[in-house]
């Protein structure tokens, strides 16, 4: 069984805790029997591994989240990258090409294309096989998963399906409505889109050359910035007129709101806070170093990063997007595969962050050509590698590297440092990578 794990949006209803780098998928919010916490990618990954089939497991990602990944998947996950992302049409085109070409599936084969952030249980993962099966057994182009809804939600697109046996042809799809127009829908027997979908290969292959004009893994990755943003729900499925739908009245929930993350969070607090007696349903997830105090709120969410603060009903959270996209802002925290950064502080012609390096891992070897950077050990020991040389450092030491200098570091024990950049232009793309020389000077 194939099945294409997408993973490639930026999660801003979660803001403030997720950011481009960071997405929704990588929040560590759910805890273990053992007292730690998994993230979203975590949890499904796990599921899909625990199912007892043989199941192929590719995650389609893009290129910023592509360390993420590998720090929360491990070494060994198949990863199929995006340069860019395009939305969700051109990822799973890139996907079906690359599992033939590279991974040697039939294009007969059927393929499931699921997201990373469904709330679910094993009933959610059988129905995935029963998808599978019919779409590669039957005869329609497309197989959906519809959710029978639990309410008039708004925030789901609607499928109405032609009868109401649990297999049957699409009738239409609906828009995300109102709530009234969501009653009306689900009196008509209409299930919400889950963003689930199972097809053969060579489905997906034929309208990437259609719609796209290329269908080999190759062209498409060489040509994949030409592409416009579509998803896979408007190009093709909304447009395909042999489409069936499986209903599933299992557990489901989409955790890409606080609304409905909050509920699936068991710790009320999260971080530094405190909830005096006269609150209810209140959450906190702080990830800064001072305290959050909530008081006198009923079915509030706060929650607190780098990147800004959200103090927001838990419902109204929903349509947090539109604000968010109006911020521009840099991103002031993110988790990398080597460790994590965050920024401090940010100056018309400086900017410090705090960096901390895990225990055997070290940055990119690369340069900057528009600005200087000033590295301060603050604990932990290491060895830094400039333009070619290499010198062990500890608490206290500091480095300086002018523009055009080839540098990085890496952690003998975790190494915190801070990094103060200094340029009239300090952008995120101002960064050359290189091959790190061997044994240096």
């Amino acid at each position: 069984m194939n099945i294409i794990l997408l993973s490639g949006g930026s999660g801003k209803r979660l803001w403030p805790l997720s950011n481009d780098i960071r997405s929704k998928q990588f929040l560590k919010l759910f805890k273990n029997r053992d007292g730690s916490y998994e993230s979203m990618i975590q949890r499904v990954y796990k599921q899909l591994n625990n199912v007892g089939i043989s199941t192929h497991v590719t995650v389609a990602t893009s290129k910023k989240q592509l360390s993420e990944i590998y720090d929360q998947l491990g070494a060994n996950v198949d990863v199929c990258v995006e340069p860019v992302r395009k939305d969700t049409f051109p990822a799973i085109a890139l996907s079906a090409a690359y599992l033939v070409e590279k991974n040697g599936v039939r294009p007969t084969e059927a393929v499931v294309v699921c997201p990373v952030d469904p709330l679910v249980t094993s009933d959610y993962f059988r129905a995935l096989i029963a998808l599978q099966y019919q779409a590669e057994n039957g005869n329609a182009n497309i197989v959906l998963m519809g959710i029978v809804p639990t309410h008039n939600a708004d925030k789901y697109g609607y499928i109405i399906p032609d009868g109401d046996k649990k297999l049957a042809m699409v009738k239409t799809f609906k828009e995300k409505p109102n709530r009234d127009e969501a009653k009306q829908f689900i009196e008509q027997g209409a299930l919400w889109n889950g963003g689930v979908f199972a097809m053969k290969l060579q489905y997906v292959l034929d309208k990437a050359e259609e719609l796209l004009g290329y269908y080999k893994y190759q062209d498409l990755l060489d040509h994949y910035l030409e592409f416009e943003e579509q998803s896979f729900d408007c190009a093709v499925v909304e447009k395909e007129l042999n489409c069936q739908v499986m209903k599933f009245n299992g557990e489901w929930a989409d955790m890409g709101t606080w609304n409905t993350l909050s509920k699936a969070i068991s710790d009320p607090i999260i971080g530094k806070g405190v909830i005096d007696e006269t609150s209810t349903d209140v959450q906190i997830l702080n990830e800064m170093d001072v305290p959050i105090l909530a008081m006198g709120l009923h079915d509030v969410v706060i929650s607190a990063s780098p990147d800004g603060i959200l103090v927001s009903d838990k419902e109204t959270s929903t349509f947090i997007k539109p604000f968010v996209d109006e911020f521009d802002e840099k991103v002031r925290f993110a988790e990398k595969s080597w460790g994590t950064f965050k920024v401090l502080d940010i100056e018309s012609g400086s900017m410090t962050l705090k960096v901390t390096l895990n225990r055997g891992n070290s940055m990119n070897y690369h340069s900057h050509k528009n600005r200087d950077e000033i590295w301060i050990v603050i604990s932990g020991e290491g060895t830094a590698t400039l333009d070619g040389r290499r010198s062990n450092v500890k608490k206290g030491d500091i480095i300086t590297m002018r523009a055009g200098c080839k540098h990085t570091i890496t952690a003998s024990k975790e190494l915190k440092l801070i990094e103060l950049q200094l340029g009239e232009e300090i952008r995120e793309d101002d960064k050359q990578k290189f091959d790190l020389p061997e044994g240096g000077k």
